[in-house]
């Protein structure tokens, strides 16, 4: 069976369960974990993740669960190059027309709907040469299908989108991630949504603007330092 975290529910039971495999498992939660602990007893579980958690990262390092690393890339398939500089819509108009003009499309992620009225208009001024849609989880189901299915087949260049993106969406035709207001969204989460982009043998580029100085906290300096000391 192939379902969510509704599965760990009290309410499922299972006749002769076997294995479980976990995928993306940073999105598990402290009750998910003593769940599948619990399950663990009698259950094989093989844990899939691009970027665990620091207890399960810590687990594996010291031999108390298996580790297996996969090093190699599908082939062809080329590193994300990230950036990480101060917000500045010319840069945005840079990387979007940087895009257009080798025929690929664009993701623009924010984190708050109430956020995407007011980016969408300074997208249009900003880059009037770009076709714009907008998605987001509180969109009914047809209306997201029917965004996405325009954006799937190149009707629009740009999709400001929130970070329903993260995972699922996969779209080789886009090869430029701008994530505005980086600094606010977990090391996780900025690995995830790198990882939408790159998808074919075409070259990547994902951009983590901020707005620096006194307004980012120390925390959120280290996770975007750590997103350039990698990439």
């Amino acid at each position: 069976v192939i379902g969510t975290h509704k599965l760990l529910g009290k309410a499922v039971k299972f006749h002769d369960l076997g294995l479980l495999v976990i995928d993306e498992e940073q999105r598990f939660g402290v009750s998910h974990k003593e769940r599948i602990k619990d399950l663990k007893r009698s259950v094989d579980v093989l844990t899939l993740t691009a970027t665990p958690i620091p207890r399960t990262l810590e687990m594996a390092m010291t031999g108390i669960r298996d580790m297996s690393t996969i090093d190699t890339p599908p082939s062809q398939r080329k590193e994300v190059q990230a950036y990480v500089a101060a917000f500045d819509w010319g840069l945005v108009r840079s990387a979007v027309l940087k895009e257009l003009a080798r025929g690929g499309q664009v993701y623009f992620v924010c984190r708050k709907i109430g956020e995407m009225e007011y980016l969408e208009r300074m997208l249009r001024q900003t880059v009037p040469e770009a076709r714009i849609c907008t998605a987001h989880g509180q969109m009914g189901e047809v209306d997201f299908d029917r965004v996405v299915t325009a954006f799937l087949e190149r009707e629009y260049d740009v999709l400001l989108c929130t970070t329903i993106i993260e995972s699922g969406i996969d779209i080789p035709s886009v090869n430029t991630l701008i994530v505005y207001e980086g600094e606010k969204c977990g090391l996780a989460q900025l690995y995830q949504l790198k990882g939408r982009v790159g998808r074919s043998k075409v070259r990547a580029y994902a951009y983590f603007p901020h707005w620096g100085g006194e307004a980012m906290r120390k925390t959120a300096a280290k996770r975007l330092n750590a997103i350039r000391e990698f990439t």
